[in-house]
């Protein structure tokens, strides 16, 4: 028996099709209207409603093209329930190469939203309206800010079982158990009972290849764990469960200057390593940057010039750190295996 048709934006999407719906944002100063486009892939059989959403820090735009390219998959044929895509949550933020919208705001601290609120407010309230309305899961795809790059990793409530179970399927190494902030997209999908994971990798306004392949991928995985998709038919080898950090901290500079970094992303520290140097410009007075704690690189600046005070590393704890550098320096060589391997860009070699 098919599945009922799936209803968005007053929009119905019969069973074992697709179809692109513009959901009315707000027009411009010039009159232009604006839209958030949607695209719906509605399964034959039902099943889970999963959206997978990017892009609503205007400048993260990695998760859009991880979205494009999911949705360019043959096997999407084969889907049982429905999978929302949302490749550009922010669309003002987008265009302008802007993490806010026009009055400033952050839009992932303003969920739920409002009708009568701000414009961010009044987004926030139609995409929840629109798309976790309609959703049992979803993943929300993010990068680190302009000039921070992230190590591919996932960010959950991994007290919830079903979060935690996702998070494991979704099979990059590193898992941060990460508190829900107040107004953030998790928060209120955790509040209607909305397991959500939020994927982290990249930096802002650049592609990063292995982190969208490794995006492209983990979705796939969730949507098998799901049974959206069946499981795959080929033998990949088996990779070690990733690890849960269940703690981070920020590094930030002991004085302003020159950055020259001496540890990279996903590298192993220990209490008292040497992260980087800051220098002046003449190189007369040096300071050096050193790791508080045990744990993984997870994020890192990569502008060399620094103000005292700034962020610099990002560092995850770990029970076993070594057990964690292990697995990020497969989880690696994995996929720059993959990279090298590659026929072509737009089908990334998902098993």
């Amino acid at each position: 028996m098919n599945a009922p048709p799936f209803e968005l934006g007053g929009t119905a999407v019969p069973a074992g099709e697709r179809a692109t719906v513009e959901l009315r944002l707000t027009r411009l100063y010039t009159h232009s209207a604006i839209t958030m486009p949607v695209q719906v892939v509605h399964g034959k059989q039902p099943g889970p409603r999963l959206f997978v959403s990017a892009a609503i820090h205007g400048d993260e735009i990695n998760g859009v093209e991880i979205i494009r390219r999911l949705l360019k998959l043959s096997r999407l044929r084969r889907l049982h329930g429905t999978l929302i895509a949302v490749p550009v949550v922010n669309v003002h933020g987008f265009i302008h190469h802007s993490r806010y919208l026009p009055d400033r705001r952050d839009l992932n601290r303003n969920f739920p939203g409002s009708a009568s609120g701000s414009l961010t407010a009044r987004l926030a309230q139609l995409f929840m309206d629109e798309i976790v309305s309609n959703a049992t899961h979803g993943i929300d795809i993010h990068t680190g800010a302009v000039h921070r790059d992230n190590l591919p990793q996932i960010r959950g409530n991994l007290d919830d079982p079903e979060t935690e179970r996702l998070a494991r399927a979704f099979g990059v190494p590193v898992l941060l158990n990460s508190a829900l902030r107040d107004g953030s997209l998790r928060q209120v999908a955790a509040d209607r009972g909305i397991p959500m994971l939020l994927y982290e990798a990249g930096e802002a306004l650049r592609f990063n290849e292995l982190s969208i392949r490794a995006g492209v991928r983990g979705i796939i995985e969730v949507m098998r764990a799901l049974t959206m998709l069946p499981p795959s038919k080929s033998k990949r080898r088996k990779t070690a469960d990733p690890l849960i950090a269940r703690s981070s901290l920020w590094v930030r500079a002991p004085d302003s200057g020159i950055l020259r970094v001496t540890k990279p992303l996903g590298a192993r520290v220990r209490k008292g390593d040497t992260l980087g140097v800051i220098a002046d410009a003449f190189g007369e007075r040096e300071v050096t940057v050193t790791s508080p704690v045990n744990g993984i690189i997870i994020g890192r600046i990569n502008l060399p010039l620094a103000n005292e005070g700034d962020a610099l590393f990002h560092i995850g704890r770990f029970e076993k750190p070594s057990e964690a550098a292990a697995l990020v320096e497969e989880f690696q060589s994995e996929h720059e295996e993959s990279l090298a391997g590659a026929a072509a860009i737009d089908e990334p070699p998902i098993v």
